[in-house]
């Protein structure tokens, strides 16, 4: 099954003729510098076992600058200055990467930048239609950003579109501490204005945690999804599994750290989202999700699902009010941990 997926991937590498791996694309080609950014001011109130938690702070806080340099090229630089993203009060750099894009089927960048891999992570931040990613995106997409070089090509008018990148695989702004890396990438069919699936793919080594073992860890990773946007409605589905020999990430996304944990894991994920576009910028929005964190210890035993009920609210197209209620349900050891909360997103 794995060599018929990556057969029609590679293949469909040599028929696409961009989609763009930052938050944005200039808009100029006048060498002018443009300064974008969001702000994500958020409320949350947990229901936990026990005492409830209430807090106010900053999701996401971004800024940074793009720009074209005649006639070729292109930069695009974010900072990340939240303090609630790692815990740390300092800023620190998100994304930064020049590209080289003479060719439309084929361009090309380098630097630091969002794996090309699934559905929910290839979504900017400030345009997720709920206010959190799915755990199983955040955690079988991990690292989430890294260190390499990619090559691109397509948009939203083209059949194909494509992203293949060959990273670090050791994560945000880390320098890689073996010979090894990971190859990532994502492929795109649109037969229709309204509609395209998808499927992406991951593997990867890096030297054993265990100084004991010689052989490397690796990791591997297959995903798939479908988008259909049609008489005001929007469904999106997705669908992640991933195995890792050796040692795993748990945690991370959105320039979190993730934590490295010594040992051998099979995993999977699914969700499922549907919204409305409502005559009066109301967005009503629903999104199943579901995360095994190890498929062999319990099956699906140890399943935990997520439902997301939530309204979107646009006052105009740089100000929109989020409102999400989760409700968690964990198969095997169901605790109280639903959370409702409430962000206020403007865009620069």
């Amino acid at each position: 099954m794995h060599k018929i997926f990556l057969t029609l991937v590679a293949a469909l590498f040599f028929v696409v003729n961009v989609q763009a791996q930052g938050c944005a694309e200039p808009e100029s080609d006048d060498g002018g510098v443009t300064v974008f950014g969001f702000l994500q001011a958020q409320y949350d109130y947990g229901f936990t076992d026990g005492d409830n938690t209430s807090t106010f702070g900053f999701n996401r806080a971004r800024i940074g600058v793009m720009g074209n340099i005649p006639y070729d090229f292109s930069y695009y630089v974010m900072l990340e200055t939240s303090p609630f993203m790692k815990g740390k009060p300092n800023a620190y750099l998100l994304d930064a990467f020049i590209t080289y894009k003479r060719f439309d089927f084929a361009k090309v960048s380098v630097g630091s930048f969002k794996s090309p891999f699934g559905l929910e992570l290839s979504t900017p931040c400030h345009a997720l239609h709920t206010i959190n990613r799915s755990k199983f995106a955040n955690e079988l997409s991990a690292p989430d950003r890294d260190m390499g070089i990619m090559i691109l090509g397509g948009s939203d008018t083209t059949m194909f579109r494509y992203s293949i990148a060959y990273m670090n695989g050791s994560g945000l702004l880390v320098q890689d501490p073996d010979k090894f890396k990971d190859i990532v990438g994502r492929v795109l069919i649109q037969p229709f204005n309204w509609m395209h699936v998808g499927g992406s793919f991951r593997f990867g080594k890096s030297e054993s945690v265990d100084e004991t073992v010689a052989e490397p860890d690796e990791r591997t990773r297959f995903g798939a999804e479908i988008e259909v946007e049609k008489f005001g409605f929007l469904i999106q589905g997705e669908y992640i599994w991933g195995e890792d020999k050796g040692s795993y990430l748990v945690g991370g996304g959105c320039g979190g750290d993730p934590e490295l944990v010594q040992g051998s894991v099979k995993r999977e994920g699914l969700s499922i989202m549907a919204l409305y576009n409502t005559p009066w910028n109301l967005q009503p929005v629903i999104k199943y999700a579901n995360y095994n964190p190890d498929i062999d210890f319990a099956g699906n035993n140890n399943m935990e699902h997520i439902t997301t009920i939530g309204l979107n609210y646009f006052f105009n197209e740089w100000t929109r009010l989020q409102i999400n209620y989760e409700y968690k349900a964990e198969w095997e050891h169901e605790v109280e941990n639903d959370m409702l909360m409430v962000q206020l997103q403007v865009r620069f």
